[in-house]
């Protein structure tokens, strides 16, 4: 369809080259060009641009893949290209202030490149200065400016070797020594090591440290952080008393690296305890101002939300690349067909839409999430900052915790399906590592185990939602749980849909969705009772009532909250008019496909009942992919990147899919030559006759 824009927005977003991708472009229903404004506007398409074009020519970043440089060259490459980033300032102090979601589009951005370079710099200037600013006050600001020019490199530590999850068990210590008025920094033993810390293995010179607090009577007041300086920033050698260590290669992400430290009597300044949530006078006396020691530890480990929302949002990234790879080659690959003569797009078949077009719809409603909760979190901080104490922030802080803690699972393992689906949908050619699917799911797969295991942070959100049982449901301040009001009333009801066509909607699901998660709610609830009629303790009836009930209650309630926002914003009356189809179609289908995955537990409860509810459910999305097949590959450009960034030769924008794949085979391989250690093995080949004489 041709572009309807005029003026900068047209110029910001040029026209796509021909070639054998122009027959389904030729077919969408709707202006990609329009639909990337309406998503993104004028001004992130330009920072968009920038952050593209400035990485296309700047010669550090020329294209080098993992497998062809060594681990070492890697790391330096990433470390440098993020210190020149900085040198950049592509997004200036002042406009991240004032646009907050502009940090996430550029960070996003620079991981459509590389991860490892958007993860190295995220983890110095969020998780480690974020740390600083909101853990520190007025005597901590000095850090910030360092952070910004890189005169200091930091890191975050949390994890130790024999604890991860369980924060509260961390064994490194921090006794105050009022004499020097100074704290010790403390590994009791190898257990306590630091551990996993990225930027820590080669680079970081300093770490917000994570510590048992002890006062000078030897009373503990459990873990608090310090600013400890790790390696000389001249020599990048180890401090006195600290010990520091590389882990190795991993399984993605290689470009940072993750490091262990242990520390033996390291002494800080006092004033380097971060002391927001609990200080130490100059004679030792602890101060905090929280009653609840509980409050106090979560206020500490609050930045590590800030993680979690990059996390959902690093997903969402991974499958959109994965999904435009995977979409555009299906757009051009041909096999089989009606008759010998001819083949088609391994697109038009049932299966292959099946497969990748709900992650292509999903990519679209957790991107649309993934903004509006880090917007939500922005709000909290703000409050936090500007020290609100109202009933409102407290309340705001439960909701957002909860949520942020069952969408790193539900977009992480989203993205590892999605990933791994659209690596098969692509065939041997998949497979090959040059076309980058490889190193997604690669690269992905970390987001479901680092800043909280997947599973236990889900245990977060269930916990949260059952506390709303046993006080009295009020209005939540993002509004998620206030369909709970009514939960005695949704659960008598039962799912009624006449037909087909009237189920491709996404309020079909959405009210679906509301019952489902009553229905896991209550009977979460009982279970629960049950153990503990039964004579188990806390620990053990929490334990028992995980896999069927409070583990698919936390998930159910998140992709509840992603379908709503979603099916919201697709709604709204801003939508103009060519697009609401399409955008309408995107939200029905995730909603749908989502749900489906629910089928058991919607007839186990009643909510379905005889087959054609189920049949109804599965046509749907059938009739949806078929809708939006003509639609695919315009909904690829929308997300995907240049083909620079995309760097994948089965991916690009021309769709000269065999073409690109040959001329890419043939610069990387060596042909015709024989291997290198051929003549060393002619060479020295052993003759049969010492052969068996040996034997």
């Amino acid at each position: 369809m041709a572009s309807p824009l005029e003026g900068g927005a047209d110029a910001l977003l040029l026209d796509l080259p021909r070639g054998p991708l122009q027959a389904y472009r030729a077919r969408a229903s709707f202006c990609w060009k329009e639909l990337v404004l309406f998503l993104e506007g004028e001004d992130v398409l330009r920072l968009k641009k920038t952050i593209f074009s400035t990485l296309e020519n700047d010669p550090l970043f020329a294209r080098s893949h993992e497998e062809d440089i060594s681990l070492d060259r890697y790391r330096e490459l990433s470390f440098l290209r993020c210190k020149r980033i900085m040198e950049y300032n592509l997004l200036p102090l002042e406009d991240m202030v004032a646009n907050p979601l502009w940090f996430q589009v550029f960070t996003n951005c620079l991981g459509m490149y590389d991860w490892s370079l958007a993860i190295r710099l995220l983890l110095n200037m969020v998780t480690f200065g974020l740390a600083i600013y909101n853990l520190g006050s007025e005597r901590h600001l000095k850090y910030l400016p360092k952070i910004f020019n890189m005169e200091i490199f930091g890191c975050f530590a949390v994890t130790e070797l024999s604890h991860g999850s369980n924060a509260k068990a961390i064994r490194t210590t921090a006794h105050y020594d009022p004499i020097t008025q100074e704290f010790i920094i403390h590994s009791p033993d190898f257990e306590a090591a630091k551990f996993w810390v990225g930027n820590m293995g080669k680079t970081a010179t300093h770490a917000v440290v994570f510590a048992q607090l002890y006062t000078p009577e030897g009373q503990c007041h459990g873990l608090h952080p310090f600013v400890v300086q790790i390696r000389n920033p001249k020599t990048l050698l180890p401090m006195p008393g600290v010990m520091i260590g590389d882990m190795g290669k991993k399984v993605g992400l290689n470009g940072i690296d993750n490091g262990f430290a242990m520390f033996h009597k390291v002494r800080i300044p006092r004033q380097d305890l971060l002391n927001r949530n609990g200080e130490v006078t100059l004679e030792g006396t602890y101060v905090t101002p929280f009653k609840d020691d509980r409050q106090r530890f979560g206020a500490s480990l609050g930045t590590l939300s800030m993680g979690r929302v990059a996390i959902v949002g690093m997903s969402t990234v991974n499958l959109k690349l994965a999904v435009s790879i995977a979409l555009r080659f299906s757009a051009t690959r041909c096999q089989f067909g009606p008759s010998d003569e001819e083949e088609v797009p391994v697109l038009e078949y049932q299966m292959q839409q099946w497969r990748l077009l709900p992650y292509l719809a999903a990519v679209y409603a957790l991107d649309h999430f993934s903004k509006s909760l880090f917007l939500d979190l922005v709000d909290l901080q703000q409050g936090l900052m500007g020290k609100d104490q109202s009933a409102r922030q407290a309340e705001l802080g439960r909701e957002i915790h909860a949520l942020v803690s069952a969408s790193k699972p539900l977009a992480s393992w989203t993205a590892q399906k999605g990933i791994q689906e659209c690596r098969e949908a692509c065939g041997g050619h998949g497979y090959l590592a040059v076309n980058r699917l490889g190193d997604l799911r690669n690269d992905n797969d970390p987001n479901c185990t680092y800043e909280g295991d997947n599973n236990i942070l889900l245990q977060q959100t269930s916990s949260y939602l059952l506390s709303l049982l046993a006080s009295r449901i009020e209005q939540s301040p993002l509004k998620t749980v206030d369909f709970l009001e009514a939960y005695p009333e949704i659960l008598g009801q039962r799912f009624s849909c006449p037909s087909i066509n009237s189920c491709l909607d996404s309020s079909v699901p959405l009210a679906a969705y509301e019952w489902l998660v009553c229905y896991l709610l209550l009977e979460s609830y009982q279970k629960l009772n049950e153990e503990k009629r039964s004579g188990r303790n806390d620990f053990e009836a929490r334990n028992n009532s995980q896999v069927y009930y409070c583990r698919p209650l936390a998930l159910a309630f998140l992709e509840l909250t992603v379908v709503r926002r979603f099916h919201e914003y697709t709604h709204q009356p801003s939508v103009p008019p060519p697009l609401r189809a399409i955008l309408g179609r995107l939200s029905a289908l995730y909603a749908l496909w989502t749900l489906s995955q629910h089928m058991a537990l919607l007839y186990q409860g009643g909510y379905f009942s005889g087959k054609e509810a189920g049949k109804m459910i599965q046509n749907a999305i059938l009739t949806l992919c078929s809708q939006l097949k003509d639609d695919a590959v315009a909904l690829v450009d929308v997300i995907a990147p240049p083909d620079f960034v995309l760097d994948s030769p089965i991916g690009r924008a021309d769709g000269e899919l065999y073409k690109n794949l040959w001329t890419t085979v043939l610069q990387e391989s060596e042909v015709l030559k024989r291997p290198s250690w051929w003549l060393e093995f002619t060479v020295n080949k052993p003759r049969v006759g010492s052969l068996k004489s040996k034997l």
